[in-house]
């Protein structure tokens, strides 16, 4: 017989939830939270990030933050996607995001269908945002993070029109891309913004 594995965490307890924001955009870092829920203190109205309007996710920014038992918001660098891959460095940020919650969590639910390297029991739920409080709190405070960046990149670099597109592929976004050419926060490693460059260095 196998000897038996006990395992170096307790098999119940608290629940993170885990989710991201900003792995398609062009430009910018890719944020991800974690949150750990109080069951005496119930969110009401916690759902996808992305089903929600920005007015109520801002309200739920607030809540969540004031009323979670704990929660962390990191993020991986536009230097770690370009150098890790946009994949890798979005299982980086999460990491992070676990690893800086105040509490330990027994178990993590992470969105979608991959896990980022993790010293607790994890497990991965496809549509989780929709399912799982927790994972919608984390894609709140994850969403409504970058879109405050780029609200502010936008005050930056205005030309870009980063305030109305967060960042996607848009036409208004690739024909600034074409006529300004990519800031410091750009993607090198995607290819809409590697064409513009390599265009603009055969024009010279």
């Amino acid at each position: 017989m196998p000897e038996q594995v006990v395992l170096p965490w307790p098999t119940d307890g608290l629940l993170a939830g885990v989710d991201e924001a900003g792995r398609g955009p062009l430009a910018g870092p890719v944020v991800a939270a974690a949150v750990i829920l109080d069951d005496l203190q119930p969110i009401a109205g916690l759902n996808d990030s992305k089903k929600l309007s920005a007015r109520r996710r801002e309200a739920l920014f607030d809540e969540i933050r004031a009323k979670a038992l704990c929660f962390c918001v990191a993020q991986a660098s536009v230097e770690e996607i370009d150098r890790l891959n946009i994949l890798q460095a979005t299982m980086l940020a999460m990491q992070r995001a676990v690893q800086g919650l105040r509490l330990r969590p027994a178990l993590v639910q992470v969105d979608g269908n991959r896990l980022p390297r993790l010293d607790v029991r994890a497990e991965a739920i496809v549509q989780g945002d929709a399912l799982v409080p927790a994972i919608s709190a984390a894609s709140i405070l994850a969403k409504v993070t970058r879109d405050r960046w780029c609200e502010e990149f936008a005050q930056r670099y205005p030309d870009y029109g980063f305030a109305a597109h967060k960042g996607y592929g848009t036409a208004a976004h690739l024909q600034a891309l074409a006529r300004y050419g990519a800031t410091e926060q750009h993607r090198r490693s995607f290819a809409p913004v590697a064409r513009v460059l390599a265009a603009q260095r055969q024009n010279g």
